[in-house]
């Protein structure tokens, strides 16, 4: 019998959708499944919370980053929100239990957590017979991601399998996957042609500012300093959903500009990426997966607090990224880097080193094959997983 597979995800954000849509495609080519089902889990709940996970979420990135960044840090404990959490996801998503138990799926996997914990107490309460998959969208693992019964993690890098087995998670139950993104990423592509095609100059340094598919961020300033660039590059401005961004790009820069191709939303990140030999701004989970996969050195630009400032770290340390803490710094760091072939086309094939393309595929036939059963957390097992990420945290702050 071929396998029913629920993927679920959440819009707090667009990375999780992302991963999710990638999966899906993957899953849609295997043989031994039938039915693939890829969905937002916030649209089977009131508006009040849809709300709550994903406009707040959007209006803090833009408005209060520092906020999220002070949360990440205040609710990183092991099960500190989890009793308020269920009850909040219980209350309100009535809708969501009765979906999955209606679709009955094989294999359920989650790009985010709150899904994820709505299916591992189904699974608990002997409600739902499924295969529970958990997959992390950031570098690093945040406890919220925690669940009491699952089958499987997949995690984007070593070091935060590492993590998970000394907080006392077997290390069996966690693959280094990486992060999936869509293949789309990694098909070869004619570089000249498509530069023409975009209307690009087909060698000079080309530059991709992304502000996210939202559109946030400073944006505006970005594109006044790239404008005092040394160097004889050209740019492809990517200002997301946000109209009123694009336009006062295009005003800024005048809309046939040899210098800056504007953009608002686009589903071809995969082409300019491709094109691009650099890429400047946040790094988001999925984005830093996407730029890897394309061998993109970053700029870093205004990471939001909490899990993109992890995801600045590990890109500092393996080498494919430099970081602007002061905007006004960003064309002297560009510059230094045009100047210094060497150094880019090392950090180039840096991002290729630690890239993980084959995400997907990796996650799909895990999946497909896996025969293990569930895992409960006990209770003692919860309190020694506690224990050990105290122990941690208590060592950060001496």
């Amino acid at each position: 019998m071929k396998k029913r597979v629920l993927i679920m995800s959440t819009s707090a954000g667009t990375g999780h959708v992302r991963a999710g849509e990638a999966l899906t495609k993957v899953f849609e080519e295997h043989p031994e499944v039938g039915e693939v089902l890829h969905t937002d889990a916030l649209r089977f709940t009131n508006k009040l919370f849809r709300d709550f996970y994903s406009k707040l979420y959007n209006r803090l990135v833009k408005d209060a980053p520092d906020f999220l960044g002070w949360w990440y840090k205040q609710s990183d404990e092991p099960w500190k929100t989890d009793g308020m959490r269920l009850m909040l996801d219980r209350l309100n998503t009535g809708p969501l239990v009765k979906f999955i138990r209606q679709f009955n799926p094989h294999i359920t996997v989650c790009t985010h957590f709150m899904p994820a914990g709505i299916i591992s107490h189904l699974i608990a309460k002997n409600l739902l017979d499924a295969h529970l998959s958990i997959v992390v969208t950031d570098l690093d693992f945040h406890a919220m991601w925690l669940s009491r019964v699952f089958h499987r993690y997949f995690v984007a890098i070593e070091e935060t399998k590492v993590h998970l087995e000394e907080l006392g998670l077997p290390k069996e139950r966690i693959t280094v996957s990486g992060i999936p993104i869509d293949p789309e990423f990694v098909t070869p592509i004619d570089r000249v042609a498509t530069r023409f095609h975009y209307g690009l100059h087909p060698t000079r340094p080309t530059l991709l500012l992304s502000a996210g598919a939202l559109g946030v961020g400073p944006t505006e300033f970005i594109v006044e300093r790239l404008r005092l660039l040394r160097s004889k590059a050209q740019t492809i401005v990517v200002c997301g959903r946000n109209a009123e961004t694009r336009d006062r790009v295009i005003e800024m820069v005048g809309a046939t500009s040899e210098n800056f191709k504007v953009f608002g939303y686009t589903g071809r990140m995969a082409d300019l990426m491709k094109i691009a030999d650099m890429f400047i701004g946040k790094p988001g989970g999925l984005t830093t997966a996407e730029a890897l996969a394309c061998g993109l050195p970053m700029v870093i630009v205004s990471p939001i607090p909490g899990q993109e400032e992890r995801n600045s770290d590990h890109l500092l340390e393996d080498g494919v990224a430099v970081k602007c803490n002061e905007m006004t710094t960003i064309p002297y760091k560009i510059d230094s880097l045009l100047d210094d072939p060497l150094r880019l086309e090392q950090m180039r094939r840096r991002a290729f080193a630690q890239s993980r393309p084959e995400a997907a595929k990796t996650i799909v036939e895990t999946l497909v094959a896996d025969e293990v059963s569930a895992l409960e957390v006990s209770d003692d097992e919860a309190e020694a997983i506690t224990i050990a990420a105290s122990k941690e945290r208590d060592n950060k702050m001496r």
